[in-house]
């Protein structure tokens, strides 16, 4: 068995993603005998506003990139726009249980997606905690249980968000894009949920530039992965659990074939807070990630 260790966490961001892709990806880890974590999305799916992004430095190349339409759907890009958006937990509430059913851990993403990636830093605290509360009481319904944890929806976070995870007792979140677990600090404030970082390059990250050809990601994935430090991998049910399912499906193989375990992130959590004073503080800040747009919530 190899000594490195990955960790699959999948962003479930849409009504089509959980009613199609995320069945998809359950059969997928049965075949592969994989246990991951899925963070759903709860409340009303209204991709479609995410026109607003146009404006944002490098969102038109991703747009271009990675074929939108194709991979979202119509349907979806007309959600909260010409089309009302479908409350993607009552719709779904039987495949989110599944996945749980299945052995997998389950958390939240968000309420409403395009509300806290887009809004997040122009709410004041009472919204943040409304918003986040409304997602705790969804989860609460659907799984009679309250969420042991939360990775924000677009790697967004800031001091309110960390103080609503600190309220509701979460084991660990997962906002950041980083290297190693910490305890966040914003404007010299500690907050208690630690953070365990994507520290993988998304799909979406690399498709489609001429860097990163298609029938080399996998090796590149496979190059990045290391023993003795953190490897998680932010996947979508949209994207992985879709169109590029096959693509998926290979770095899943080379995974197996090279004896790299795959874990639960809180089973790793888990065993990093049996010694709390291991894991370090650092500050989290505003910053950018190759081949993403915009500003997200970046481990200093």
């Amino acid at each position: 068995m190899s000594d490195t260790i990955l960790s699959i966490k999948i962003d479930v961001d849409t009504d089509r993603g959980t009613r199609i892709g995320v069945p998809n990806l359950l059969d997928l880890f049965d075949e592969f005998n994989i246990k991951a974590t899925f963070l759903f999305s709860l409340g009303p799916d209204n991709t479609g506003r995410a026109i607003k992004r146009i404006f944002r430095p490098g969102f038109l190349s991703k747009v271009s990139r990675t074929s939108v339409v194709s991979t979202y759907g119509i349907r979806t890009l007309l959600n909260g726009v010409l089309l009302p958006g479908p409350h993607v937990g009552r719709r779904n509430e039987a495949v989110m249980r599944l996945a749980r059913a299945k052995g997998h851990e389950v958390g939240i993403h968000c309420y409403d997606h395009i509300r806290w990636q887009d809004g997040l830093a122009r709410m004041d605290r009472n919204e943040v905690y409304e918003e986040f509360g409304k997602a705790r009481k969804e989860f609460e319904r659907i799984f009679s249980e309250p969420a042991r944890t939360a990775g924000s929806a677009g790697w967004q976070a800031n001091s309110f968000s960390l103080e609503a995870y600190d309220t509701a007792h979460l084991l660990y979140a997962s906002d950041a894009r980083g290297t190693h677990p910490f305890f966040p600090r914003v404007g010299g404030v500690v907050y208690k949920t630690p953070q365990f970082p994507t520290t993988l390059p998304t799909l979406d990250e690399l498709l489609g530039r001429p860097e990163y050809a298609e029938d080399r990601i996998v090796a590149h994935y496979l190059a990045l992965m290391a023993p003795d430090k953190l490897n998680v991998l932010t996947v979508h049910a949209e994207v992985e659990g879709m169109k590029k399912i096959g693509l998926f499906r290979s770095l899943l193989e080379q995974v197996r074939e090279r004896g790299i375990p795959v874990k639960r992130l809180d089973d790793l959590a888990d065993n990093f807070l049996k010694n709390p004073s291991s894991i370090p503080l650092c500050d989290l800040v505003s910053g950018t990630v190759d081949g993403r747009s915009g500003t997200l919530a970046v481990q200093a």
